[in-house]
């Protein structure tokens, strides 16, 4: 909506020499407008783009010169001037391109002296000796070749000129490159070079053919001929030389095709040559000898793919394939070079070059769509859908349609789409009937899995070519189903775009066949309906992205849909608002009318005006409970199709109303479209703004004036200053002491937006500006922010300040500038982490004022006059160096203390953050505009010697071996000495020989505890913790810790940004650098070190950012000696890692530690378009030392090899240069599994999960059942070819070790990671069994992983085998394994073998039963079949078969069965026998005739929980409506149960029971839902005569979740059906029931039996009071006690909805009853815990908690039916609403004398303020992380102004008054007392508390607020002649 400002174009202005300017000078006449006068002003000039005008009135000039003039002095003089003016510009300059099409128009009379000219300058050019000047020769005839006749002329007359020079210029560069092998600087330089001039031969060629037609110069010794063949062998060798770039060998090829083409005769034999080429057939006898001297080497058998692919490219490109000029020749080679595209698909694996590869097919199939326009029949039958060719094209679009990479993608679909055509074109002229080869296409390609992304693209080709309705008329549902999948991200973007082509070619189609009009209802009903139904219940996700990307695409094709949606919702707002988690008909229309609105469908005047959509509704969306609602509300304020709309005065109060409750959002998405919403508001009134004031200037025009503009201008400039003067006090408003940190963000955010959108130019009228609003108390709050622990905070901050600088720094006087910036100093050494980044931002915001030297810097260093005499210098300079050098001064000396005791160091003056405010005030200067620059160079000296010292220091404690565990517990500084001793015992690194004996520290750590023991501490450092020596004595630990590893950060990080920032001084004697490159190679040195010693994670993470920061320096610097050293280092690294050896310092243990990281740079670094030989050369040597040949070879390499290549994998900047890799990767990691040594199997394994990730992606989902983050077989074996024989052949080794006969424990170490990958492979319908690379020769070796002795196993190879089967294949496979299973006769059955066979039928089935949801013919016979095999197997399920967990497993698989057929009976099919088998299975079973084991028998629970599924399944069945209304005796004897659910429930086994239980529950819930038939029978009539077992359970259940569920049972149930049986059962009656249920809520010992027994006892209660019974006032108590227990903040979630779901039961009848049932003190008590709830810190307890409001603002809805009533509200709006709520209740019950102070104890919060003091400091020293609970949303000041202002205006609209009330005069004697305490407390605290006790400060700011207002109503209160109160004055 914005819009973009303009580019401003460069233009270089051309400067001629004072030769040319004499010439000119000598010609021109004063006063006379000639030529020469004309071109010397030109040169005159020195702006490009004025010079441009100059030169367009040339030539009208030399129009109006007569014939003679061609002979003129001053014409030639001129020309000559010109064609050097020409050669001498650059080719991009505007001015060339102008001066050519000037000198287009030349007149033919001075063409010839035009082209004289031109010739001299280009014969010169044509000199040029010097092969780095040979460009801009190249870029001149490159010029002159395009469009431009004067050059091309030029050209003409110099042919053999100009060839010879680009012979030689290939020669040259060539040898060039030879010799500058090594410098990347240069041969990048010449391989550019080299490109152009290729191309520029091409251009000669193929313009200037006339000058090589005829066949004089086909002369062997003719000149032309000999050049042409030069350029030709050139060419040729480029295109084999393959160090070259990938563009320059492509070009290449299309060169030698092209010269190959203009040489060669006869030309119909050109295809044949070409086609031999490519094929490796050549007969050298057959071809011209100039042609084999020429291109030899491509005449051999076996060119490499990279030549073959580039010449196919060539052939393609340079012949002409239309016509069918080529003849049947042609037509062979068009054949051929698919063939020879598609068999290198499978060969050609590097990125860039799979790329090329989908390029050049996509161009093959538009080259076939030529050739087939006049082709032979021959060829239309070769290229129809149905051969061979086609056949494989298909295959590579399956196999690449999903690539990762884009580009390869989209040519996919491309290749698709003309792949179509072209059948289209073979079949054109046929009869109508519909085409097989697309019928086939379309059913494919439906049986896919919506996950596959190439799936939308290709049918959206299918549908431009056969229509949406054909494909509708096969699957009706389609839409819908489209729409269901665009809850995923990745997916809604290609859904759309399916979707906009099928409706929009539905819509063309539904036009043509039928009347105007009579087809939209169809076509809504297809296309909006499902929409409109997903945007009101759908899940948030999906309907985001469906308002993204599909609703806009609808409203486009069909504008007159809106009022169609509208309608529909309209009808249905006010009864579905939706909920915090569904948009319901409300928040579908607020997204429609948004995107309307946005895309310019409608007016929202036009929509409020006509009653439409009332305020009322948009009021609603605005504070919506769910928060997607409230954006689409904001959203169609904010947004509109022209950036120029007046902002309306009602949509301004919406706004401001959206403010007060929506900028506390914790979701950062939100917050983030808020602001980009408000922005773009904010830009409309700005440029609305501007309209406005040129139609204030031009009254005379107001008749012009469209009607939204009758609101006179003036009045609406100044509506809009108003608004945005309030929105800003809003803002400030919100920057409070307390406010959460989403508030601030949201605010600073929109503040910084204010101030950059209304920062007009000089000049221009502007109707708002934030630095007009801005005082002193405002600056001080943004100065505050800086004291924010979140960092974002004082970020935007920072950058407020800096848009406001001027104001905000002259509203600093010099007592506020010299405190802050002694707080900064002091908060630079603070031991909080987070202090020293509040000390950088508040001296960054500092040295930006002009007097921070005189009033603050003075008393700290000596004055240094010179830089003050110095006015040049900025006073950012100036201010900086100062600062830095303070700090740098200050620093040296900490070191210096810290070598003496870094123990105190640690505890007093840790140095990192110094450190990090240098490296802070460092990276807002200007480096490359310095005025000091002298006094720079000697600060950047000191500062890395210091980081050097400071290192040496602290690099010794995370260097150790245990960083975290060898810091000496010791608080004494006198004895911290001794840290160094120690220090140094751990400085000789850890070496590496865990490998080889065990470390014994124990006797040493002992001897130096005992010896550290017997000095007894003189002094302790740590705070005094009052006896508690053990915990002082771990913080010390700690903080060792954080100052040695964030010193450490802080260096690394401080010489990176020396690195990236500071220009680098290249040669000694040059003076523009401030870093040299010795100090540059030091620092690189460094990184070396502390990368590959360090061991603490923080240290060596953060050493690698700064490290990063150098070698990116590093890879952009011109310096060749700078730019080879990060292979230097990378070559250095790897010879070490080969050598390394078990005393080597390299870490191996903790993954390498810094070593991945230091490779990673390195590697990172490399620039992305080079040949990534680096890379290349890395993989390699890693790949060798992973899987290395030799397996005595040192075991160390290897691991850090494996950890090295996991690193490299998982490094995303990497991209696609690092999959050739994977196979190799994986290759390693499976064979590092089987290594004998521990080590390089953890390194294996770790290296096998990136790979799986790196190969499938990140897995977001849960279901591990799911097709996402996987491939089809083709797909991976065709990306990873080498992995098909290797994978195979590991899984034959792996079944080859399952010994069939012995079933010895023996597990082949691979076999999990084998199945691991295989599990991920699924079938797809487009893989045809004949795939070379079928994932059906992996099925055998699967089944005979299920033999294997281990459970795990035989369970992975089970889910392995599902993916494997094709889908055809399923049936067959599992009748294979299912009459493979043993019968009852069988002798020595092997169990093992038993159980891995169920369970891939059980896996194997369920996939099958699942896939088929509609029910086939096929289907339904082959569901028969395997019921009928599955029958003669019961007996495995049966006491037959003594092996419980084999039992188990058929019975699982009896349950799966009978689950499914009970869906598929409802589709009419049936199978009696089947239920009557189950039947038989259950009466055999124990569970009817008793159970004879103890649970210690294997598999007993397991087959226990199994046939106890089987029973419930059968249950369900059995009770259903289908079977009780069938006639037959069979169907009615089944009918009956052979075990009732209440036998379950007595079993002795809990797991039965729960299962039992869990049933019931599912039952239950089920009560009102669609899933349980209308009819007769159904099963809820199992749930009959359970209430007396279930409240028997309830007293004797010992297992704690089955207790759990009876509750929750009973809970759901009809209390009327359960409290009758109470006394029967269990001798209780209904009150004693109550009171057990509450002492069970209060005593039990699991948060869940709490929650389920509050929420049973609240039912109860509500029951009771219903029914008018009698509940004793005590029982009353403990349930409200109970709720504020449960309501408390630091409760379990579960614990606070629960006590949310009794508030909201209670609402109607307890907390906004007509009369208090409760009484007064009870019932505000439940409004109190309402509203603690509203505050929680968990989004989902406070949307809770709003349903509360919800319920009672509907029942005030429904009873009142006066105005619109906010129902659905988010917390912040339900909070107000409470309070107003609250006020109104108590005037409704008359109890305000009592209420109001009741309110007024809740105003005044009931915190002891001394005790809070001294407990925050003791937590604030205490640790130096942990602080414990805190509630990062509640806003405690929000919460008191909100309950002020309701309670302000209940006490206006009473007018009340409380005379001599006692309770008043308590809050009054109390609120006076804090309120000394507060000023005494806040007295005591140190200067400037904001920043050095932040939290003390901000507790005390809030009492203070809380007691003021507090205050303020209690004199209100009182009677007139009372109420002045001399102490209130004071306040």
């Amino acid at each position: 909506m914005v819009l973009k400002k303009k580019k401003e174009i460069q233009v270089d202005a051309f400067v001629l020499d004072h030769d040319q300017l004499e010439k000119l000078q000598r010609f021109s006449k004063a006063g006379e407008q000639n030529l020469a006068s004309l071109l010397l002003r030109g040169a005159e000039l020195r702006n490009g783009i004025q010079q441009i005008q100059c030169i367009k009135q040339i030539m009208p000039l030399m129009k109006q010169m007569d014939q003679n003039s061609a002979g003129d002095p001053m014409v030639k003089a001129c020309l000559d001037v010109l064609g050097k003016m020409y050669f001498s510009l650059a080719a991009k300059n505007p001015l060339k391109k102008v001066l050519a099409s000037s000198l287009n128009g030349l007149p033919g009379h001075l063409m010839t002296s035009a082209v004289q000219s031109f010739v001299c300058c280009l014969q010169e050019d044509l000199k040029t000796t010097d092969v780095y000047l040979y460009r801009k020769v190249l870029d001149n005839l490159a010029s002159c070749m395009e469009d431009f006749s004067l050059g091309r002329a030029c050209i003409k007359n110099l042919f053999e000129e100009v060839l010879q020079f680009l012979q030689k210029v290939l020669l040259d560069i060539q040898e060039e490159n030879r010799q500058s092998n090594g410098n990347r600087i240069v041969q990048t330089q010449l391989m550019h070079d080299l490109l152009i001039a290729i191309k520029v031969s091409m251009m000669l060629v193929q313009k200037l053919q006339e000058n090589i037609q005829g066949s004089l110069w086909k002369h062997s010794e003719s000149f032309v001929w000999q050049s042409m063949c030069s350029l030709l062998k050139s060419s040729t060798n480029f295109l084999m030389d393959a160090t070259l770039l990938q563009t320059v060998q492509t070009t290449s090829g299309l060169a030698v095709i092209l010269f190959t083409r203009a040489m060669y005769e006869p030309v119909e034999e050109l295809p044949s040559l070409i086609s031999e080429l490519l094929l490796g057939t050549v007969e050298h006898s057959c071809v011209p000898a100039w042609f084999v001297s020429s291109c030899g080497v491509l005449c051999t058998a076996e060119l490499p793919d990279s030549v073959l692919l580039f010449l196919c490219h060539g052939a393609l490109a340079m012949l002409d394939w239309k016509n069918g000029s080529m003849g049947e020749n042609g037509e062979k080679l068009l054949l051929d070079i698919a063939s020879v595209l598609l068999s290198l698909s499978s060969q050609l694996k590097e990125s860039s070059v799979a790329t090329s590869l989908s390029r050049i097919l996509a161009i093959w199939t538009n080259s076939a769509l030529a050739a087939l326009v006049s082709g032979s029949p021959d060829l239309k039958i070769k290229l129809n859908g149905n051969s061979d060719i086609i056949g494989k094209l298909l295959e590579y679009i399956y196999t690449h349609w999903d690539h990762p990479l884009d580009a390869i993608r989209h040519q996919t679909r491309l290749i698709f789409k003309n792949l179509l055509q072209i059948h289209q074109t073979t079949i054109a002229g046929s009869n109508g009937k519909p085409d097989p080869f697309f019928a086939r296409l379309i059913k494919h390609l439906l049986s896919l899995d919506w996950h596959v992304k190439g799936k939308y693209a290709s049918l959206g080709c299918l549908v431009e070519c056969v229509g949406t309705e054909s494909i509708l008329q096969l699957d009706r549902t389609i839409p819908v189903q489209i729409l269901d999948v665009m809850s995923d991200q990745s997916l809604a973007p290609y859904a759309s775009d399916l979707l906009e082509t099928m409706f929009t070619n539905h819509k063309a189609h539904f036009t043509l066949t039928f009347q105007e009009g009579t087809w939209i209802d169809q076509w809504h009903n297809i296309w909006v309906s499902p929409l409109l139904l997903i945007l009101c219940e759908g899940n948030h996700d999906q309907t985001t992205y469906i308002i993204d990307y599909y609703l806009p695409k609808l409203l486009k094709c069909n504008p007159d849909s809106l009022s169609y949606m509208i309608r529909i919702l309209q009808a249905s707002a006010d009864a579905n608002l939706g909920s915090c988690s569904t948009r319901g008909a409300l928040g579908a229309l607020m997204a429609c009318l948004r995107a309307a609105r946005a895309h310019g469908h409608l007016e929202l005047s036009n929509i409020m005006s006509s009653g439409l959509v009332s305020t009322e509704y948009i009021k609603q969306g605005l504070v919506h409970q769910h928060s997607q609602v409230c954006i689409d509300a904001l959203g169609l304020l904010c947004e509109t199709h022209r950036t120029t709309e007046i902002v309306s005065l009602e949509e301004m109060q919406l706004i401001q109303f959206f403010m007060m409750y929506n900028l506390n959002s914790q979701s950062p998405s939100v917050r983030q479209q808020i602001v980009s919403l408000l922005r773009k508001l904010f830009c409309r009134i700005q440029e609305s703004s501007q309209v406005l004031y040129k139609l204030e200037q031009n009254k005379g025009k107001q008749e012009l004036v469209e009607n939204s503009t009758r609101v006179p201008p003036l009045r609406i400039l100044q509506q809009y200053k108003d608004f945005m003067s309030s929105v800003c006090a809003r803002l400030f408003e919100l920057l409070f002491p307390g406010s959460s940190h989403p508030t601030r963000f949201s605010a600073l955010s929109i503040l910084e937006s204010i101030a950059e959108i209304f920062s007009a130019p000089k000049g221009q009228a502007q109707v708002f500006q934030l630095d007009q609003e801005v005082d002193s108390a405002r600056v001080q709050t943004l100065i505050q922010c800086f004291a924010s622990t979140f960092e974002e905070v004082k970020i935007l901050a920072f950058r407020l300040l800096m848009k406001l600088r001027d104001v905000a720094l002259n509203l600093q006087d010099s007592e506020n500038l010299d405190l802050l910036f002694q707080a900064a100093i002091d908060l630079s050494t603070s031991t909080k982490p987070y202090d020293c980044v509040t000390a950088s931002y508040l001296l960054n915001f500092l040295v930006y004022h002009k007097g921070l030297q005189h009033i603050c810097l003075g008393k700290w260093l000596e004055h240094s006059p010179h830089t003050d005499e110095n006015t040049s210098v900025s006073t950012v300079e100036r201010n900086t160096l100062a600062v830095i050098k303070l700090l740098l001064v200050t620093v040296e000396e900490e070191i210096f203390q810290a070598k003496k005791s870094l123990l105190q160091a640690a505890a007093s003056f840790p140095m990192y953050g110094r450190v990090h405010c240098i490296t802070g005030a460092l990276q807002q200067l200007p480096f490359n505009d310095l005025t000091l620059v002298s006094e720079w160079k000697e600060i950047v000296t000191r500062l890395i010697l210091m980081s050097y010292s400071l290192s040496a220091v602290v690099s010794p404690v995370v260097q150790s071996s245990s960083p975290e565990g060898l810091i000496p517990m010791d608080n004494d500084p006198e004895s911290a000495g001794r840290l160094q001793m120690i220090l140094h015992e751990i400085q000789p690194q850890d070496t590496n020989d865990y490998f080889l004996q065990a470390k014994i520290l124990k006797e040493h750590c002992k001897e130096e505890s005992e010896k550290l023991a017997d000095q007894r501490p003189t002094k302790n450092i740590s705070v005094d913790m009052g006896g508690k020596d053990k915990q002082a004595c771990d913080v010390t630990a700690q903080m060792v810790l954080v100052c040695c590893w964030r010193s450490m950060k802080e260096v690394s990080l401080l010489l990176g940004t020396l690195c990236k920032l500071l220009p680098s001084q290249t040669a000694p004697e040059s003076s523009d650098g401030l870093i040299t490159v010795e100090q540059i190679k030091n620092i690189g040195d460094y990184f070396k070190h502390h990368l590959l010693q360090s061991r603490h994670r923080g240290a060596f993470e953060l050493a690698y950012a700064g490290f990063v920061q150098l070698t990116e320096m590093l890879s952009r610097c011109n310096s060749e000696s700078l730019h080879k050293m990060p292979e230097h280092w990378l070559s250095c690294v790897l010879e070490e890692l080969k050598s390394c050896d078990p005393s080597s310092t390299l870490c191996a243990t903790r993954r390498s530690a810094g070593i991945p990281f230091y490779i990673q740079a390195l590697l990172a670094s490399e620039p992305k378009k080079s040949k990534t030989d680096l890379l290349k050369m890395t993989m390699k040597e890693l790949i060798s030392l992973a899987a290395p040949l030799n397996e005595s070879s040192s075991v160390i390499p290897q691991v850090h090899a494996l950890n090295i290549l996991r690193a490299l994998y998982r490094d995303t900047r990497l991209g696609e240069n690092i999959m050739p890799y994977v196979e190799d990767g994986i290759k390693a990691s499976i064979l590092g599994f089987m290594s004998p040594v521990w080590a390089v199997r953890n390194s294996s394994t770790l290296l096998f999960s990136a790979l799986i990730t790196r190969i499938f992606g990140v897995k977001r989902g849960k279901d591990e059942n799911s097709k996402k983050n996987r491939m089809t077989g083709r797909e991976f074996f065709s990306r990873f070819p080498s992995l098909y024989p290797f994978l195979l052949k590991q899984l034959e080794v792996v079944t080859n070790t399952l010994n069939s006969e012995a079933e010895e424990l023996k597990i082949h170490p691979s076999l999990f990671l084998l199945l691991l990958i295989l599990g991920r492979l699924y079938p797809s319908p487009m893989d045809g069994s004949h795939s070379a690379l079928s994932t059906a020769a992996f099925v055998p070796f699967i089944i005979r992983c299920g033999q294997s002795p281990v459970f795990r196993c035989r369970a992975m190879a089970g889910r392995a085998l599902v993916p494997l089967v094709m889908a055809g294949e399923a049936a067959r496979t599992l009748l294979a394994l299912l009459r493979g299973l043993p019968a009852p006769a069988a002798r020595r059955l092997r169990h093992n073998a038993l159980h891995g066979t169920l369970l891939q039928v059980f896996h194997l089935l369920q996939s099958y039963l699942e896939s088929n949801q509609f029910v086939s013919l096929d289907f339904q016979q082959g569901l028969e079949d395997i019921i009928t095999c599955v029958g003669t197997k019961l007996w495995l399920a049966k006491r037959l078969n003594p092996c419980l967990v084999t039992r188990a497993a058929y019975l699982d698989i009896l349950v799966m069965l009978s689950t499914h057929l009970e869906k598929f009976q409802k589709q009419g099919m049936q199978w009696p026998d089947f239920w009557e088998e189950m039947k038989r299975v259950i009466s055999d079973s124990e569970l009817v005739t008793g159970i004879p084991y103890s649970s210690a028998v294997p598999g007993l629970i397991q087959y226990l929980q199994s046939i106890t599924k089987l029973v419930l399944s059968v249950l369900s069945v059995t009770a259903g409506a289908d079977i009780q209304s069938c006639a037959s005796a069979a169907a009615k004897g089944m009918a009956k149960p052979s075990l009732s659910v209440a036998h379950l429930l007595h079993c002795e086994f809990h797991e039965v029971r729960l299962l039992a239980l869990e049933a019931i529950l599912q039952w239950l819930k089920q009560r009102h839902s669609k899933q349980i038939a209308e009819g007769r029978g159904s099963v809820l009539s199992l749930l009959t005569d359970l209430e007396d077992t279930l409240l028997t359970m309830a007293l004797k259940e010992t297992n704690p979740q089955c207790f759990c569920n009876v509750l929750e049972i009973l809970y759901n149930m009809d209390l009327r059906n359960v409290l009758p049986k109470t006394e029967s059962s269990i001798k209780m009656n209904p009150n004693e029931l109550l009171t057990w249920s509450l002492n069970l809520a209060d005593i039990s010992s699991s948060p869940e039996g709490q929650t389920i027994a509050l929420k049973f006892a609240s039912k109860l209660i509500i029951h009771h009071l219903q029914n008018h019974q009698q509940i004793s006032e005590e029982v009353l108590k403990k349930w409200v006690q109970l709720i504020v227990y449960f309501c408390g903040d630091e409760q379990e979630t579960e614990m606070l909805l629960a006590a949310a779901e009794v508030l909201k039961s209670v609402t109607s009848f307890l907390l906004i009853s007509e009369k208090l049932v409760l009484g007064l003190s009870d019932t505000l008590g439940l409004w109190k815990c309402v509203i603690l709830l509203l505050q929680n810190e968990d989004l989902v307890v406070r949307n809770a908690a709003a349903e509360v409001i919800q319920v009672a603002q509907s029942e005030k809805k429904g009873s009142e039916r006066t105005e619109f009533a906010l129902r659905v509200v988010n917390a912040p709006m339900a909070l107000d609403l409470a309070f107003g709520i609250v006020c109104e209740l108590l005037q409704q019950w008359g109890e305000i004398h009592a209420g109001v102070p009741i309110l007024l104890e809740w105003l005044l919060g009931d915190s002891d303020l001394q005790r809070d003091g001294e407990t925050s400091a003791l937590e604030e020293d205490d640790s130096l992380f942990d602080k414990g609970e805190v509630n990062f949303w509640a806003e405690t000041l929000t919460h008191v102004r909100q309950l002020s202002k309701h309670l302000l205006h209940l006490i206006s609209v009473t007018h009340l008054t409380l005379p001599d009330h006692g309770e008043l005069n308590r809050l009054s004697r109390i609120a006076l007392d804090q309120a000394q305490c507060t000023e005494h407390l806040l007295g005591t605290l140190p200067l400037v508390p904001e920043f050095s006790r932040t939290p003390e400060f901000t507790r005390l700011t809030i009492q203070k607020e809380r007691i003021s207002v507090c205050l303020k109503i209690l004199n209100l209160l009182k009677p007139d002649d009372t109420c002045k109160n001399e102490n209130v004055e004071n306040l």
